[in-house]
């Protein structure tokens, strides 16, 4: 089971740089493979001051060992239980602030009893668009990217894991999501094969979803102000990354590979005390996007 996995995400991995890497046509990504200290290891895929995107990483995982004492409670298990992980997992920082940041992880765990028997396996994973600027289009198309590739495996699965994006990806001490949302869905049991093929699915589609968002916007001219909107805005990014995302916290917790981890930050973002937009500006129009809404049933 977990091998299966772990060629298609590595795979995964292949596919998105490599477009990324087409998209951007100045920078390559940097390929630096790591050891984890208790079994496996991984390859992060960083690209950073390129001619469209400032920073990013496509990491790659595949990890073993065993699970922390306070993990191993929340599971219910006891002992040592060892765990196996493995996942793709990627943040996208635009030069232009046209351009929305993007994250996407899709990811696959199993742990096991004292006697090595799988006591339990999931599946998790998502892609979510975090724009400065508000642009109906783009949020449509990605929405619609996504519901498209969820609808095969259940047309209740579309609003179910959007709703889930929303709550997770929400900033409770701003009142407001982190962006636009998309999809996320995590512990999904049972049904390997079709668990499996949904994932496949939903990783398939994030290219189609993000890619023509970026070549829409990525020679859009803009303004040194505009441009500290986007810094500002990436505060906000680096704060739920920071408190809130599971991610971060799982991988801290297991002692994972701290650069690999914290990848997903802005190089350059800025904190303005009491920042508050002019009025009936394009930045102030963002307040109204951060909010959970149907973005497919918009004019």
């Amino acid at each position: 089971m977990k091998l299966e996995v772990q060629t298609y995400i590595k795979d995964l991995q292949r596919r998105i740089s490599s477009a990324f890497e087409a998209c951007d046509g100045s920078a390559k990504f940097f390929h630096d493979d790591w050891q984890h200290h208790s079994g496996g290891g991984g390859q992060a895929r960083v690209i950073q001051n390129g001619a469209v995107f400032e920073k990013g990483g496509v990491n790659f995982s595949a990890v073993s060992g065993v699970l922390p004492e306070k993990m191993a409670a929340r599971m219910n298990l006891t002992g040592e239980p060892s765990f196996f992980a493995t996942g793709v997992s990627l943040v996208m920082h635009p030069q232009n602030p046209f351009v929305p940041a993007v994250h996407c992880n899709f990811r696959y765990f199993e742990c096991y009893d004292d006697s090595g028997n799988i006591a339990d396996f999931w599946f998790g994973g998502g892609a979510d668009l975090t724009p400065c600027y508000p642009f109906l289009e783009d949020a449509q198309h990605f929405h619609a990217t996504l519901k498209a590739a969820c609808d095969p495996f259940g047309t209740n699965l579309y609003p179910k894991y959007k709703a889930q994006c929303d709550s997770y990806f929400y900033l409770p001490h701003r009142s407001e999501t982190r962006g636009v949302g998309g999809i996320f869905f995590d512990y999904l049991r049972g049904d390997f094969a079709q668990n499996f093929a949904f994932l496949q699915a939903a990783g398939n589609a994030f290219l189609e979803a993000y890619l023509p968002i970026v070549e829409r916007r990525k020679l859009e001219s803009f303004t040194a102000l505009e441009r500290e909107w986007q810094e500002i805005r990436r505060g906000r990014y680096a704060e739920f990354n920071l408190a809130f995302d599971r991610g971060t916290q799982f991988g801290l917790e297991t002692n994972g590979r701290t650069e690999s981890i914290l990848m997903s930050l802005p190089p350059v973002t800025r904190w303005v005390y009491n920042h508050t937009p002019e009025p009936n500006s394009r930045e102030a129009a963002l307040k109204d996007f951060l909010k959970a809404r149907d973005w497919l049933s918009e004019a």
